[in-house]
């Protein structure tokens, strides 16, 4: 095979592993975490996140974080029938099955904030993650446990549970640490828990999967242990880690779930995806990592399906619909919203594919969904994210665009929390950056892909010479990408992923272009710079529904509503709200096809004419990157 070839959905080079699978080799390798630091607007990003609801947290949710020890001296037994669990509902049967839920709350938002703390450097951060880490190692068991039951409950069930999404959510964080810190008693703890599992569910002897009723929450969410054993197999190289990781996969399909995944589902392309959306979205990974442990060819099938599949319910700025059930309807960019959770783990099973496939389209989706829906979501000045949020979003005041009929919706607004629906979205959310950041380089054997473009240092060793990149991107009229390079006499080369939105560009230095990629190959010594300079245009495009949209290199563009802020609640922590937006004066306008938006009087700005359904005459309106808005119009119909 030749270095660089892009290859169809996941076609790579395939050997028999020591237990006679056609194991698949992943195209590019990841660097450890904290190898990549953030620098310009995604170092602020990180900081500003450390200072508000990443950092906050446990502030301001205290009965779902510090108030319960669920891993420790508050397991769960089976006399335990109730607790806070930062959702409003009657009780019930529901709460008894939904008792982990302070898990993944718990453990989703340690793992944004020991990668955030990681990544940033901050002495204070840090020292209060390695508090957090011997906390956890403390709790473990003689026999490898690490986990929410006790022994009497631990492994045995029949439905609903989160034995294995506890210990995911739990493990990912720990084997980041380990990856910064390569403290030996960190990854010692982690592969005990790890083989505890493999132990207590054998492998083509057990059913962790199975339930005697198909709808389930955290059972489901559990195929995500095998982020676990793809973490752990790309740090000791077990592969019996990844036999693991297809036999999970294999249960989980052969169980009756209500699951978009199975894969007799995926194998169905009359079937529309419909189920709890981040689910769906993030099984992605789990279907990858068993064709990578197998190389099995209906699970290749499968996955180019499940592509397409999610390609119907993808709006324009990458957003994956789910409010919070796919429901077998394609995206809407009014009338479809997607999950922030959901954000979060498309892009990461993006990644993963990219990261296996060497398929650029991947890297794409996942810059694309990063840069317009997952900013577009955030609150673009304070410190708070929506949990559901429309790319044409005309109304935040709970209901989806302005809706009262459903009087428990209250998920269309901005808070830092979102405890009156769950506290799942806003640690996806201080996950996402530092999720990003792991793949913005990777290696493809001796050589460093600059795989997802923005201000990134990267410091490495190849061939036992120490490499540093500092990468500083540009938006302007044009969008300029400098990377400087310290390589102590090392020979590798650059590639540098072409994003597709670029026509033209100009490089301070020869290069040759080979399968999607920039090629610098030198021997790299004192601090050598590479600048890029891309000539990116204004692109019209149509949605599914036929209606236009427009876009400026990698942005998405929006015209932004003028709104009124509600305070819906205060926190106690001075500067935390829930906000609520409403127009000032709303209008949907539409647009005539054929013209292109013009520039304004600011970079990254343009102007659109556009008909006022109200007044009949035309009127010029402003354009701007989604991701700068709150309320805002992405979508146009023609007239």
């Amino acid at each position: 095979m030749k270095k660089g070839l892009l290859l169809p959905i996941i076609a790579l080079l395939i050997f028999v592993d020591i237990y006679g699978q056609r194991q698949v080799q992943e195209r590019f390798q990841l660097f450890p975490v904290g190898d990549i630091k953030p620098s310009g607007w995604l170092k602020d990003r990180l900081n500003q996140d450390l200072a508000g609801f990443t950092g906050r947290l446990d502030s301001l949710v205290p009965d779902l974080i510090l108030k319960d020890d669920i891993y420790g001296k508050d397991r769960l037994t089976r006399k335990v029938k109730s607790k806070e669990l930062g959702a409003v509902g009657e009780a019930g049967d529901w709460q008894v099955q939904l008792l982990w839920w302070n898990s993944e709350t718990q453990s989703n938002w340690w793992d944004g904030y020991i990668r955030s703390a990681i990544m940033t450097g901050s002495p204070q951060h840090l020292r209060r993650v390695k508090d957090h880490i011997n906390r956890i190692l403390a709790t473990q068991d003689e026999d490898g446990y690490l986990g929410i039951y006790d022994r009497e409950m631990r492994y045995r069930f029949d439905y609903e549970n989160g034995e294995l999404w506890s210990k995911a959510t739990l493990l990912r964080g720990l084997l980041a640490w380990y990856e910064y810190s390569k403290d030996p008693a960190v990854l010692h703890a982690a592969e005990r828990a790890v083989r505890n599992v493999m132990t207590s569910y054998p492998i083509d002897k057990s059913h962790p999967f199975y339930s005697t009723k198909p709808d389930v929450g955290g059972l489901s969410h559990g195929l995500m242990f095998t982020d676990v054993l793809e973490s752990l197999y790309r740090i000791n190289g077990d592969r019996s880690l990844l036999r693991y990781a297809a036999f999970c996969y294999a249960d989980f399909s052969a169980q009756n779930l209500n699951e978009d995944a199975r894969l007799s589902k995926l194998l169905d392309p009359s079937l529309p995806l419909k189920g709890h959306g981040v689910h769906t979205y993030e099984h992605l990974r789990s279907l990858a990592a068993a064709y990578q442990a197998t190389g099995d060819m209906q699970m290749k099938t499968a996955l180019a399906g499940f592509v397409q599949k999610i390609e119907k319910t993808t709006t324009p700025t990458g957003g994956p619909v789910g409010d919070e059930w796919i429901g077998g309807r394609p995206a809407n960019s009014t009338d479809r919203g997607y999950e922030y959770c959901s954000l979060q783990e498309l892009m990461h099973s993006y990644l993963e594919l990219y990261l296996k496939s060497g398929n650029a389209s991947f890297a794409e989706k996942a810059e694309h969904l990063f840069l317009n829906a997952a900013q577009g979501a955030r609150h673009p000045r304070e410190s708070c994210i929506a949990y559901l949020k429309t790319d044409n979003s005309y109304f935040m005041t709970g209901g989806l665009n302005g809706d009262t009929s459903i009087k428990t919706q209250t998920r269309y607004k901005y808070s830092p929390a979102h405890q009156d629906a769950a506290v799942c979205c806003v640690p996806n959310a201080g996950r996402i950056t530092p999720y990003f950041l792991q793949y913005a380089w990777l290696k493809d054997g001796q050589n460093l892909v600059a795989n997802l473009l923005g201000p990134v240092e990267l410091t490495t060793v190849i061939g036992g010479k120490k490499i540093e990149v500092r990468e500083e991107v540009s938006f302007t009229d044009k969008q300029t990408v400098k990377f400087t390079v310290s390589g102590n006499g090392a020979n590798f080369s650059l590639m540098i992923r072409k994003p597709s939105w670029v026509k033209k560009y100009h490089s301070s230095v020869p290069l040759t272009e080979k399968d999607g990629y920039l090629i610098v190959s030198r021997k790299w010594t004192g601090g050598q710079v590479v600048e890029l300079s891309f000539e990116p245009a204004i692109e019209t495009h149509r949605d599914n529904n036929g209606e236009y949209y427009f876009s400026f290199g990698p942005y998405v563009l929006a015209h932004p509503i003028s709104a009124t802020a509600e305070v819906s609640r205060s926190f106690p922590i001075p500067g935390f709200s829930d906000l609520k937006y409403k127009p000032n004066d709303l209008l949907i306008y539409k647009y005539s096809s054929g013209e292109l938006p013009l520039p304004g009087e600011k970079s990254g700005r343009f102007r659109l004419n556009v008909l006022n359904p109200i007044s009949g005459q035309k009127e010029t309106i402003n354009l701007e990157p989604v991701g700068n808005t709150i309320l805002r119009q992405v979508t146009f119909k023609a007239y």
